[in-house]
């Protein structure tokens, strides 16, 4: 535990002095929260006068860090570690490299965390956003989607050839999500046949659950978010741990 916590410790701070991470996981979604803001934040909702546009918008705010760091931070940097050979290193240190990359797993965990405490104090401060539902039904519809996309990160550092394929494909995947999941666009002003295209997204499951707990709405198929993103998260643990490789 205390060679994992140094571990941490210093990977952290390696990560912070890079400041991507910091910049579009934890900066710019605050910022694109004071944004809305000042433009919507205390106008009513769709669902009605009794939410606001803020509250209504919450949610996917969240997923912003959650994608930054779990569709581009994560896979970039597992890849990054295989290429230089630094994993292949620590197999013959004591400190092994599966230690390693639960640490990286943990740093961006780390980031989602404090993105999504600094938001909910600032819209409760600035735009006294309240949580109608249940705060420990939002935490754990947070946690399923961070864990989730997370999941899809780690496969594709383990699978990308080197940290430009992983690029790539974190790309390819990072801007549909980021666009069509509901975390920029809503969901419900897209038009019917690409809603039914982007459910099966993770991410789009994960950001109508964590709106529904939030708001305190009634969720009409709790199963289907849950086993989307739950068999995604299998999915993607199986692949990685079968076709990782250490260099």
């Amino acid at each position: 535990m205390k060679s994992f916590l140094t571990l941490l410790k210093n990977e952290l701070k390696l990560n912070i002095r890079n400041m991507n991470m910091v910049i579009f996981a934890v900066i710019m979604p605050l910022i694109v929260l004071v944004i809305l803001g000042f433009l919507n934040g205390t106008k009513p909702a769709a669902y009605g006068v009794e939410y606001t546009f803020m509250e209504q918008s919450f949610g996917a705010l969240c997923t912003i860090s959650i994608c930054a760091g779990g569709l581009m931070g994560l896979p970039l940097v597992v890849s990054e570690y295989q290429e230089r050979k630094i994993l292949k290193r620590f197999q013959v240190t004591p400190v092994s490299p599966i230690k390693l990359l639960a640490v990286e797993l943990t740093i961006y965990m780390i980031y989602c965390l404090v993105s999504m405490i600094t938001l909910i104090l600032v819209a409760m401060i600035f735009w006294k956003v309240t949580i109608h539902g249940s705060w420990l039904a939002f935490l754990g519809s947070w946690l399923l989607t961070m864990i989730s996309t997370l999941s899809i990160g780690m496969m594709i550092g383990g699978i990308a050839k080197n940290s430009k394929s992983a690029s790539v494909i974190a790309c390819l995947l990072y801007f549909p999500m980021l666009i069509f999941s509901g975390t920029t666009l809503p969901f419900e002003v897209m038009p019917e046949v690409i809603q039914k295209i982007v459910r099966v997204f993770p991410m789009t499951q994960g950001i109508q659950l964590m709106k529904a707990t939030f708001l305190g709405l009634t969720v009409d198929n709790i199963k289907l978010p849950v086993i989307v993103m739950g068999t995604v998260t299998m999915l993607c643990a199986g692949i990685s741990i079968k076709y990782f490789k250490w260099e």
